[in-house]
């Protein structure tokens, strides 16, 4: 009899502490004998993934939350920014007109002048301009909440969020296809087929294609990409790994809605404030990956790996003058003055790394050991260029100030302005960095980590307009520190201390570049895994406090100034497992607190942030809740479910009382099996169609959310 096990069903047979560690690069296929002297083929999907190590999720002093490739397809979730919104630590910030990534962990996000960063497989990948991710491909999603610099070095002290990728599985083949249809005329189909080329070699081939409107007037999105990967045995303990990604977005560049004194009603949701003739903003992005693991034996294992990803974003766009000076609309109410700008970002990220992780004892104490270095390399051109609307007090035509009017827009009444430059510079950040970290335990019931970072950082812009070139290094030592004590078998607390950096691009107006931004971060919990590891969860309370906090320099486009020091604080709850009755649970809540800290003239808008300012975007109260059950109709397997999300309200312009409501947002889903390998499938978003707002800059770039929306497909699988 042989019977094959895939990452779903290895739970049960392989510990946690494997499988956290595991990174699906492929599957290695080993024959047992049982006792009758049948052989039993056990499919092991996975190796060790850098930075991580070898623990089960109780045993790291820090909290995690997974989102699995199963629920994403349950749901019909297709990008990453949606499946953030499963997990209530991660809120939605500026996402430049729909065309990056951006979001806050635990209050803090990055630069608001770049994407936010992420790890794809443990190697920075999110910082270029490849539009919103796609979860085509992805096979989880781990949010790696609080102090981390120690290993991974530069990032964000409120978590990291890791894609780990769909990759070649040995030795197998088999496939899945879908076909879906979905309101606004949105079609979409994508597939992946895994294919044993020989016995050690196999390539997974992964891909998509989405074409549709959106609720946006005039907005048409086109979508494609293609995410192959092929994997290597070169003996029975040297597994190679390399990945592809081609992938394109092609969309009008859009600010959403503007909101006259509070009032969210000013305009439809629907009504785009740009000009159609601008044509569409294009992301591209081209990334290799290529690893290597060698097990030495079942205790020590070495890891090397490198990957190159290139990303260009250019298009142009027609955008709300947010000065007052030279803003209409705060004259008469309806004439909405505009910027026309065009855009050219040009990166380029290579990062190399090797790790060797091992297990060893010292008398009574057992170590587990992580050691390792790496170099990352960030190179960012950007060719900015804009036309703005003379001041109001000139009193200027409506065509001179491109206007146009909220209530009755008429695109292309005017001809298209000529924008000139404003900013021309590359930016370089280099790191080359070495960590160690020892988990000790000390007890069966007694773990304490410690583990540091050493970095050297330099920093270099080159200003083609000011032919300035600036430069700045600096080394600096990251510790971090944590404890776990296991109080019963379903039971552990734990606690972490961690300081870290990240690295701020290009300079002020003066031509500084300026210090990184510091942080220091202190979390503690509880973890629970109860009923025999069916219900899992994680109870934190976290205190994060960074120095020179940058935001940008209206007053000098292209620039940033710092505005000083910012703090967040809060508690957070995170549960999954089954319930019962057979339903499946997911519930994540979170109160942040996120503020400033300091007393500073913010050179943005011209006004002054004060310490207890909230920091933009951040909701206080966020839920996320879930559940969802496997039923039977007709002797054919199904499941359906349904959600609801809750977000309070936030900050929707820095330094200011300007607010966007707390929304309510409620969701259904099902699967039915039509045959073995055919299954429909179908999702309602936003089933009560709310009025919500997922973002803002200001109140005359407001990114208003989507109402009800519909899908409905067909999923084949051989």
């Amino acid at each position: 009899m042989l019977r094959s096990v895939r990452t779903g069903a290895l739970a049960g047979a392989l510990p946690a502490a494997v499988l956290l560690s595991c990174s699906p690069a492929f599957a290695q296929t080993e024959q047992e004998v049982r006792a009758d002297g049948e052989r039993e083929e056990i499919t092991v999907t996975g190796v060790r993934q850098s930075y991580r190590g070898n623990f089960a999720l109780r045993e790291i002093p820090q909290s995690i939350a997974m989102i699995d490739e199963q629920l994403l397809q349950e749901q019909n979730i297709t990008r990453l920014t949606d499946a953030l919104d499963l997990n209530a630590s991660v809120a939605r910030q500026n996402t430049l007109g729909g065309l990056w990534d951006a979001f806050a962990i635990r209050g803090f996000a990055g630069d608001e002048n770049l994407p936010s960063g992420y790890l794809v497989n443990g190697f920075n990948a999110g910082r270029g301009f490849s539009g919103q991710r796609d979860v085509a491909g992805i096979e989880r999603i781990e949010i790696l909440k609080g102090p981390a610099a120690a290993l991974l070095g530069r990032g964000e002290p409120g978590g990291t969020i890791n894609l780990v990728t769909k990759q070649a599985q040995l030795g197998r083949s088999f496939g899945s296809a879908a076909l879906q249809y979905g309101s606004f005329d949105r079609v979409r189909a994508e597939g992946d087929a895994n294919i044993a080329l020989t016995g050690g070699v196999t390539a997974r081939l992964i891909g998509y294609v989405e074409d549709g409107d959106t609720f946006r007037d005039t907005i048409r999105q086109k979508r494609w990409g293609l995410l192959p990967s092929f994997g290597f045995a070169l003996g029975a303990n040297t597994r190679v790994t390399y990945d592809f990604e081609w992938t394109r977005v092609e969309t009008p560049f859009d600010r959403g809605i503007v909101v006259l004194g509070g009032n969210f009603d000013t305009v439809p949701r629907s009504r785009f404030l740009g000009e159609p003739g601008d044509g569409d903003t294009v992301a591209r992005a081209t990334g290799h990956q290529l690893r290597l693991q060698h097990d030495f034996n079942d205790r020590w294992s070495l890891s090397i790996g490198a990957s190159r990803r290139d990303t260009l974003l250019t298009g142009f766009s027609s955008d709300a003058e947010l000065t007052a000076s030279r803003q209409k609309l705060f004259v008469d109410g309806r004439s909405l003055s505009r910027q026309r700008r065009s855009r050219r970002y040009d990166a380029g990220q290579t990062v190399v790394r090797a790790e060797i992780s091992g297990d060893f004892e010292t008398g009574p104490l057992r170590h587990r050991v992580i050691v390792g270095a790496d170099h990352d390399r960030f190179v960012y051109d950007q060719l900015f260029t804009r036309v703005r609307p003379p001041l109001v007090s000139s009193a200027p035509s409506d065509r001179a100030g491109y206007v146009i009017d909220l209530l009755n827009p008429v695109y292309g009444r005017f001809p298209l302005p000529t924008p000139t430059v404003n900013t021309d510079r590359r930016d370089l950040q280099q790191a080359s960095g070495a960590y160690v970290q020892d988990q000790i335990s000390v007890t069966d019931r007694l773990q304490i980590r410690v583990g540091g970072r050493y970095d050297h950082l330099l920093l270099r812009t080159d200003n083609d307009l000011t032919r300035m070139t600036s430069r700045r290094a600096r080394g600096r030592f990251s510790p971090q520190a944590g404890i776990v004590y296991r109080l019963s078998d379903p039971l552990s607390l734990y606690a972490s201390y961690g300081e870290g950096y990240r690295a701020n691009v290009g300079t002020d107006a003066a031509g500084l570049i300026f210090e990184p931004e510091t942080t220091r971060s202190m979390e503690a919990g509880i973890k629970l895994a109860a009923f025999g590891g069916r219900l899992n969860g994680t109870i934190a309370v976290f205190e994060m406090n960074k120095r020179n906090v940058l935001a940008s320099d209206t007053n000098n486009p292209g620039f940033s100034v710092a505005i000083g020091k910012a703090r967040s604080r809060g508690v957070e709850v995170d549960l999954n497992g089954k319930l019962p009755g057979g339903f499946d649970l997911l519930l994540s809540y979170a109160y942040v607190d996120a503020e400033a800290r300091s007393n500073v003239l913010d050179a943005n808008f011209s006004f002054q942030v004060h310490p207890g300012d909230r920091l933009i975007n951040i909701p206080d109260h966020t839920l996320n809740l879930q559940l969802a059950r496997d039923v039977t109709i007709a002797g054919r397997k199904a499941r359906f479910g349904g959600g609801v999300q809750y977000v309070g309200e936030r900050s929707g312009e820095t330094g200011t009382r300007f607010t966007l409501p707390a929304h309510t947002l409620a969701r259904a889903f099902g699967e039915v099996e039509l045959t073995d390998r055919v299954q429909l499938f179908g999702t309602v978003s936003n089933l009560f169609d709310v009025h919500w707002y997922a973002n803002s800059y200001s109140p005359l770039w407001v990114q208003p959310g989507a109402p009800r929306t519909a899908t409905i497909g067909l999923r084949a699988t051989f």
